[in-house]
């Protein structure tokens, strides 16, 4: 019996072709993630060598895990206190679950850690997709998986700082232009703001049409930054109710800082809504148990879930899906928001 080895791998064709055994597979599978000229020359390399697929190997290489992957940040406290994920996450486990997927999620202490993650799951093949959050201008998360379409990968962001991977938005810019528009024609003049994190995409976003639709309208526009905590959401309300000229009405960037706002107000003697309007960004059940309701923007949670799982299966085939909006934002109006009190 001969000892030469009688059937040409993946590694003698990129060997014979110049490239790496990853560009090889690509190329012999049809996969993105190589040029069309190196497609075609490790094709005809691979034909001249007499190159057969593994039937094992090709299904293995074709098989789905039926998992979808998210990490998220362990550092945050908002999981514990913010309905937003947790209502999105069991609207997306319910649509999988009818297929048989899974939501496989991950925590993270911190950026690199996270990023290591999804190194792993992107080597290992452990999810057949991912979704990810809190989308940063220059994210690290969204250039690896650039380099690496084998992974599906939708972001939750304005396309503008997506880098051409698949996105789902909310219409942030839609959504700040009925806020505004609704405080104008109350009667305000000098609105605030407490928004979320700087370095976040949706952030800077709702930071440039706020300062637009604001001035459009002849109004005063003070905004401060948090980091979505109650904490200081209570802090920054703080901030404001000391300025010199304090405002009318303040919008939050989500439900949780609102609240804390509205103790704020109570303990200074300060009446919501005669005094000073809150609004929330983010509805919940949360802004119906406060006394005063809170006016606040809604979105629809469980149709977003069908959406996004109907694209995550779409890129998972192969299609070419794109960019979309979530289903629109909705102003309900609640007791926390009133004509300003004449001066």
């Amino acid at each position: 019996m001969g000892s030469g080895k009688s059937k040409v791998t993946i590694t003698d064709v990129a060997r014979a072709a110049g490239v790496s055994s990853s560009a090889v597979s690509y190329a012999l599978n049809g996969k993105p993630g190589v040029s069309e000229q190196t497609r075609n020359k490790v094709l005809e390399i691979a034909d001249s060598m007499g190159w057969k697929p593994n039937s094992a190997a090709k299904a293995l290489s074709v098989a789905h895990t039926h998992t979808i992957g998210v990490v998220l940040n362990a550092s945050s406290t908002l999981l514990g206190v913010e309905p937003y994920f947790m209502e999105l996450f069991s609207s997306v486990g319910v649509e999988l679950e009818k297929e048989d997927y899974s939501l496989l999620l991950r925590f993270a202490h911190d950026d690199d850690e996270a990023l290591r993650v999804h190194r792993n799951w992107i080597a290992a093949g452990s999810v057949d997709a991912v979704m990810i959050f809190n989308v940063e201008i220059g994210d690290r998360r969204v250039e690896l998986y650039c380099q690496h379409p084998e992974v599906p990968a939708l972001v939750f962001s304005d396309a503008s700082v997506s880098g051409g991977l698949t996105t789902i938005s909310s219409n942030d810019a839609d959504g700040t232009r009925q806020i505004v528009k609704y405080l104008h024609d109350l009667g305000h003049t000098h609105i605030a703001r407490v928004a979320g994190p700087e370095r976040f995409g949706h952030t800077y976003l709702r930071d440039r049409v706020f300062s637009e639709e604001t001035t459009k309208y002849g109004m005063r526009y003070d905004c401060l930054h948090a980091d979505y905590t109650p904490q200081e959401g209570r802090d920054c309300t703080k901030r404001l109710l000391t300025l010199p000229q304090t405002p009318t009405a303040i919008v939050y960037d989500n439900d949780v800082m609102t609240i804390e706002g509205l103790h704020v107000a109570s303990a200074k003697g300060i009446n919501v809504p005669e005094d000073l309007s809150l609004i929330s960004w983010d509805d919940s059940y949360l802004c119906t148990v406060t006394e005063p309701r809170l006016t606040a923007l809604a979105r629809n949670i469980p149709a977003l879930g069908g959406q996004v799982v109907s694209m995550l299966y779409a890129l998972i085939d192969g299609e070419s899906v794109a960019n979309q909006f979530e289903p629109g934002y909705r102003l309900i109006t609640r007791e926390s928001t009133a004509v300003p009190r004449a001066e």
